[in-house]
């Protein structure tokens, strides 16, 4: 357990330096005035835990003070540990409802999708499933030949469609051969898309339909990757994804590249939407499930 929250540390050091290595200054020995608010307020929001979950943590640390009669500045640090921790829901369990599984992977260029599908069908595998890695990001030949150099480097089997190949075609038929072969688990990684171009968020509820016609009830999640270096822009991207194709649980990648992390907060605030898994590095074991307690006490260490 301590190597697991020590991993967590370093991974979020960046984040904890950035803004919370501020927290022992501003919640000194002195008593609790309107600046230290202000300062904490500045403190969340340089975070990235956005103006709106800002204000309602703060509401909570002040609700709590009136009500505890506390006064000196040092006791919000706990209050604020524990305010922040309840903010995070705790990783759904997960179970093959069916099989093959299906879940489809999607997110805006750039955010990590195709080495995140390879390190999940590394931990599908070592928890002893059989999954199928689909390359359906048939828009740049670079995806389709990274996910199959990453599929070879892990010894598992891939699916490639053709470059410039319909990806709804390529997930159809990856499917079909995943029931031939009896898969337990497929991950279909699809183009990435600006969130504001309508036409490809189209196309990508086009290739969620298809799935759904290659197996009745699939995809039975729908997994959005974040880039955690982007920030609050991360949560415009998670909103419309939500909006377009019923995202079902979202992973961070990059995290420990991030000084942004506060952005976790914003996302299950004002989505409700659970974080799954976060990337702690670049290596295949890298990608842990989110560890709600872990990701507190990483970005307050400082």
């Amino acid at each position: 357990m301590a190597d697991i929250f020590s991993r967590w540390k370093e991974a979020l050091s960046r984040s904890s330096k950035a803004a919370f290595g501020r927290l022992p200054g501003l919640l000194g020995a002195s008593e609790i005035t309107d600046e230290t608010w202000d300062g904490l307020e500045a403190l969340l929001i340089q975070a990235d835990l956005g103006i709106d979950t800002t204000r309602s943590v703060l509401e909570a640390l002040k609700g709590a003070v009136r009500t505890r009669g506390l006064r000196r500045a040092s006791e919000l640090q706990s209050l604020l540990q524990a305010e922040l921790r309840s903010r995070l829901l705790e990783p759904p369990l997960f179970t093959l409802t069916t099989r093959p599984f299906v879940i489809l992977l999607v997110g805006v260029n750039g955010s990590g999708k195709t080495t995140t599908a390879a390190k999940l069908g590394r931990r599908f595998a070592e928890a002893g499933y059989k999954p199928l890695l689909v390359a359906a990001d048939t828009f740049r030949a670079a995806a389709v030949d990274q996910l199959q150099i990453w599929a070879e480097r892990l010894s598992l089997p891939s699916f490639v469609g053709q470059v410039s190949a319909d990806p709804g075609a390529v997930a159809y038929d990856a499917i079909q051969s995943a029931v031939a072969r009896k898969m337990d688990v497929v991950l279909v990684d699809t183009a990435g898309r600006l969130h504001t171009r309508y036409n490809l968020m189209e196309e990508l509820k086009k290739v969620q339909r298809v799935v759904g016609k290659a197996l009745p009830g699939a995809p039975q999640a729908v997994w959005l990757v974040l880039d955690a270096t982007t920030g609050q822009n991360s949560l415009l991207q998670a909103r419309a994804f939500k909006e377009a194709v019923a995202v079902t649980g979202v992973i961070l990648a990059k995290l420990d590249s991030s000084a942004r992390g506060g952005m976790a907060f914003a996302i299950q605030h004002e989505l409700g939407l659970p974080i799954l898994f976060a990337g702690l590095g670049e290596k295949a074991d890298d990608l842990q499930p989110f560890d709600p307690d872990a990701f507190v006490e990483g970005i307050l260490a400082e």
